[in-house]
């Protein structure tokens, strides 16, 4: 069996220290969501946790971890009488990205079910965390059926199973603890929402520290369990003062100024629904119970705003998550000290360093983990080009982004899950059945009916009931939706450099990455000009990344359109061999002049020719303006055999019919 890293050996990290422990006092507060760069202690420091909880009793042979002394009534392995029991460690369960539904939520025999009315059921990883800890690594590349099931449960806390009329249910509640690089895309708001605490990790700038996480990692890695031993005073004493804390966390009084402070900060910050409340008041208790004081003090409340607020302020995707201190500052001494229940002003330090236990200011994580990938701003607050060669212009601001017509891909694919183009998939209408190719997840009655119905006099059927076999048995065919890889080919030659009009353009773009977030594509930018094209930024989920290149995006010089194609073309046909079920949708953001080089316009043709000898959907952002257009976006659109929209048409509100538009022409193709 293998050793787990101790919890107390993490080197630094303190509020993410701090919001794990303090979920373990209290579990109401509602799990944690941790943001940070690679390789920065996310994942050690979670599974660590899980040796630090409580141990639990639970009903003796029960799969679903009833409690003897309150067994849940509807619990499948029940009835249960109460009493009795044993105790055992509290589970931490890991969800696989990659999972299935039927192994999240469990599994009923569909045949068994049908022919004998049994109700056969394999419990799911839900079942598995009930009263533990319920952990997902990478938690935003969760596909967006498994993040409905985990929102469902978390919502009423129980889990149900249901295939054609037959249902199982059974108590599901779970400390939610989530890890998630933000480079690789970032969350559904509904599943953001249902973590109570948020910390954003990055590793030491300090030697020192550094120094020491390399230590004790390789003395780890050489001999676990002797390392283990020397850190286990340490862990007795947090498993300690944790027990301690949950028993004192009934007596902490939460004080209508404590209140008052919470509420008031709450509609400072904007933020949306009471959780955010609820959240705050959950976390200063738990604050005060663990640093052995039944009081909520204001340095609770403040803590407790910064881990419960800065996920549920942001109001759009390319918000970065935190909060201004200075306001939450002034927020809290202007609605403090109003029922005289504050308590002592200096309260002693607690083991973090801070008051309770709190890291320091000094200690904690600095920015907010977002300001190493912008670029520094400039005069005017526009961000400064890197390297700015000849007749480069500084980039410029863009437009306010708006709601964007639907772009889709023609035809049925494969691909993953997401919100875009048309797709066979698990869920969704059912347009037909097949034989189940492994384990059947989808029952087709009907058409199960129909396989069975012939054979029941040959099967000896007798009783009213049908008689099913393994052969009988069809798999619901569904159409849903795919995500598919949206890739930016943006003009950024000098055709595009007027302030007002590269403005409009990037506004654009950002609006289509807008809706990229929302239909969970992945995305790509490959930018033109001067003499040659770039990927500046290879294909993605996170949509964030794209915009932060968006933004500091440099214009100027001739216009190689070819170039910027060709890089295109390359880009998609390496994605084809790393993910060949998600299909491309090109969109080429350019006015559709064509410089530099000898035959550019005839060059250009015959790169776009390649994507229509693919079949790659496609469609041009024509932005020309001014009263005179010369129409080569519509020619270049053709090359493509795709379709040209103007920057006006692109509104969802402007014409109808532009997807139709874009399948037309593929079709015509």
């Amino acid at each position: 069996m293998s050793t787990t890293y101790p919890f107390s050996a993490v080197v630094g990290q303190d509020s993410l220290r701090l919001a794990l422990l303090l979920n373990a006092v209290s579990p109401a507060v509602g799990g944690v969501l941790v943001r940070g760069e690679k390789g920065t202690a996310k994942s050690t420091a979670v599974r660590a946790l899980s040796a630090l909880m409580p141990e639990v009793d639970v009903v003796s042979g029960c799969r679903f971890s009833c409690d003897p002394g309150s067994p849940d009534p509807a619990c499948p392995d029940g009835p249960h009488e109460p009493g009795g029991g044993t105790t055992r460690a509290a589970r931490m369960v890991e969800l696989p990205v990659g999972a299935s539904e039927d192994r999240l939520v469990g599994a009923l025999d569909i045949e068994r079910a049908l022919s004998e009315g049994v109700k056969a059921f394999e419990p799911g990883l839900l079942a598995d965390a009930h009263r533990g800890i319920l952990y997902v690594d990478e938690v935003n590349l969760l596909h967006d059926h498994l993040v409905d099931l985990l929102l469902d449960a978390a919502a009423m806390g129980a889990s149900y199973v249901e295939r054609e009329g037959v249902s199982v249910r059974h108590a599901s509640k779970f400390l939610l603890v989530g890890t998630m690089n933000p480079e690789e895309g970032e969350l559904r708001p509904q599943l953001l929402d249902r973590f109570g605490l948020t910390v954003e990790v990055a590793a030491s700038r300090e030697p020192d520290q550094r120094v020491e996480v390399v230590r004790r990692r390789l003395a780890y890695d050489d001999d676990p369990a002797d390392f283990a031993a020397r850190w286990a005073d340490e862990e007795a004493a947090v498993r300690a003062r944790i027990v301690a804390a949950r028993k004192l966390l009934p007596s902490v009084r939460l004080g209508d100024g404590a209140l008052r402070q919470i509420a008031a900060t709450c509609a400072a910050f904007e933020v949306d629904g009471m959780r955010a409340d609820i959240v705050m008041a959950r976390t200063a208790t738990a604050l005060a119970a663990w640093a052995g004081r039944t009081d909520v003090l204001a340095e609770d409340v403040r803590q407790a705003a910064l881990l419960a607020l800065p996920h549920r302020r942001r109001r759009n995707p390319f918000d970065a998550p935190g909060l201004d201190e200075d306001k939450l500052d002034e927020t809290l001494e202007e609605f403090g000290g109003q029922d005289g229940d504050g308590g002592d002003d200096d309260p002693d330090p607690g083991p973090g360093g801070g008051p309770g236990g709190q890291p320091e200011p000094d200690d904690a994580p600095q920015g907010d983990g977002d300001t190493a990938a912008r670029p520094e701003a400039g005069e005017g607050g526009e961000p400064q080009p890197s390297g700015a060669g000849a007749g480069e212009q500084q980039p410029v601001r863009a437009a306010e982004p708006f709601r964007t017509k639907v772009l889709s891909v023609p035809g049925l694919g494969e691909g993953a899950a997401g919100r875009r183009s048309r797709a066979r998939a698990e869920h969704g209408r059912t347009i037909g059945a097949r034989r189940p190719q492994g384990a059947l997840t989808k029952l087709h009655l009907a058409a199960t009916v129909q396989a069975a119905a012939p054979h029941q006099r040959a099967r000896g059927r007798s009783g009213p009931g049908l008689v099913v076999r393994r052969d009988d048995l069809r798999q619901a065919t569904r159409e849903g939706r795919e995500g598919n890889l949206v890739l930016f080919v943006v003009d950024a030659s000098g055709s595009m450099a007027a302030r007002q009009r590269m403005s409009a353009v990037k506004g654009a773009v950002l609006s289509l990455l807008l809706d990229a977030y929302q239909r969970r594509d992945k995305v790509g930018l490959v930018t033109f000009r001067g003499s040659a094209a770039e990927v500046a930024l290879p294909p993605t989920s996170s949509v964030d990344a794209a915009a932060v290149r968006l933004e500091s995006l440099p214009t100027g010089g001739r216009t190689p359109l070819a170039a910027g194609l060709l890089k295109a073309h390359e880009v998609l046909r390496v994605e084809r061999l790393r993910d060949p079920a998600r299909r491309p949708l090109v969109v080429v953001v350019t006015d559709g002049r064509a410089t530099g080089g000898p035959e550019p316009v005839a060059l250009a043709g015959r790169a776009a020719r390649l994507f229509a000898a693919e079949g790659t959907a496609s469609v041009v952002v024509d932005c020309e303006t001014g009263p005179v257009r010369l129409g080569l976006a519509g020619r270049l659109a053709g090359e493509l055999g795709g379709t040209a929209v103007t920057l006006d048409e692109l509104r969802a509100d402007s014409i109808a019919g532009l997807v139709k538009d874009v399948q037309a022409s593929r079709r015509a193709a």
